[in-house]
């Protein structure tokens, strides 16, 4: 029943998140009602933002009103799923209190234009008697107002998984994707000490991803710079059409799918090299880096185009999964001109050096390789002495 107290995980187990991203293929009348619920939301998000700036420069209070205040002068709303609407006023919500409790952080709320921003609404899941609002079946899902949807399932959930909400998107090639969250109990990993000799140290490369403290670099494809040519012909040819005429727009859609490619290339990349590492490796020691204030200090490639963040990202949930640690240690810690032999700090060590030899025991390095070495051994360090910290607490 709706409303009624979340159950806590057994003992022994612990409740985890898993979303499943499937392809849609609605049918017209159902992509002309995902269409209107995408309109809708941007217009119940724009006149909300905008009532609570009015009302907070007429009374200096907050007060966002409720989508039921829309749908007597906006009929059209009452169209669509109702709970698309009300995810949208919790998201404006959730968007005041985060701004509200971290601003320097978090920006203010802004207006949501249809050419700019995603997309997308998200629907709960409700259990009612008669049965859930949401659920799959074997080729589909069934929405609220839309019916059953024809989808193409990458994998199925288990049977004791829970649906809680699904968030359709519509990309910028056309495509229809649904994310479907699912909430289900594991039983509790047991929790990995790490070993010297079951922990990894990877080092973020500009040429080649990451390079592993024991000399292995991933050197993935470059899938821009293979895909580069065919988007400067794109980008000619779009620069020779007439602007809004149907070439233009064709051209225009085969732009966003190569774009689309690219990204996810990217993505499945990632996914595989995290999950081969969280699978072989018991702790990842990485260094904390930004990666925007990387791309600003060196100019020779944009350093947010292999994704590093992501893979990053993605390391730390599947270690968790395991009972495993991603061991995050400081930026400005000198691993690249520190030996990893005797421990020899040098002044500097510039970026096209290859390898350097350290003075003082005459030990050769690769630059990358020692640092790898140095986030490894420094991240040991900084779990050791956190785990001392607690128990003589």
């Amino acid at each position: 029943m709706p409303g009624a107290p979340k159950k806590r995980a057994g003992e022994g187990k612990t409740v985890q998140y898993t979303t499943l991203k499937v392809r849609l293929y609605p049918t017209e009348a159902q992509a002309e009602l995902f269409e209107n619920t995408f309109g809708c939301c941007r217009y119940i998000w724009n006149h909300m933002l905008a009532d609570q700036q009015r009302f907070y420069l007429e009374t200096d209070r907050h007060f966002i009103p409720t989508p039921a205040k829309y749908k007597k002068d906006a009929p059209f709303l009452k169209e669509v799923d109702n709970q698309a609407l009300t995810q949208e006023y919790n998201r404006l919500s959730q968007a005041f209190r985060v701004f509200f409790k971290d601003p320097g952080h978090f920006g203010y709320p802004n207006f949501k234009k249809k050419k700019t921003d995603r997309d997308s609404f998200t629907a709960c899941n409700h259990v009612f008697e008669s049965g859930p609002t949401i659920y799959t079946t074997r080729d589909g899902i069934r929405m609220t107002k839309a019916g059953i949807v024809k989808a193409k399932f990458p994998r199925r959930p288990q049977a004791w998984w829970r649906l809680r909400r699904v968030t359709v998107e519509k990309t910028r090639s056309g495509k229809f994707y649904c994310s479907i969250l699912y909430e289900h109990e594991e039983k509790t990993p047991e929790p990995k000490t790490p070993v010297p000799q079951a922990t990894l140290g990877l080092k973020y490369s500009m040429g080649h991803f990451y390079v592993a403290d024991s000399g292995h670099r991933a050197d993935p494809p470059r899938w821009l710079k293979q895909s580069q040519e065919k988007l400067t012909k794109l980008q000619r040819r779009l620069k020779r059409m007439e602007p809004g005429s149907k070439n233009y727009w064709e051209a225009v859609r085969k732009y966003r799918l190569l774009h689309e490619h690219i990204a996810n290339q990217r993505r499945d990349f990632i996914h595989k090299e995290s999950s081969r590492i969280a699978n072989g490796w018991d702790a990842v020691c990485m260094r904390d880096d930004h990666m925007e204030d990387l791309g600003k200090a060196v100019s020779l490639a944009n350093a947010r185009d292999w994704g590093y963040g992501m893979f990053r990202e993605c390391l730390r949930y599947k270690l968790e999964r395991e009972g495993k640690q991603l061991i995050l240690i400081d930026r400005y810690v000198p691993s690249t001109r520190t030996c990893s032999v005797c421990g020899f700090l040098r002044e500097a060590v510039h970026y096209k050096e290859r390898t350097w030899a350290c003075p003082k025991c005459g030990a050769v390095h690769k630059r990358e390789t020692n640092a790898a070495k140095n986030i490894k051994a420094q991240g040991l360090r900084q779990y050791f002495s956190m785990q001392e910290r607690r128990e003589s607490a």
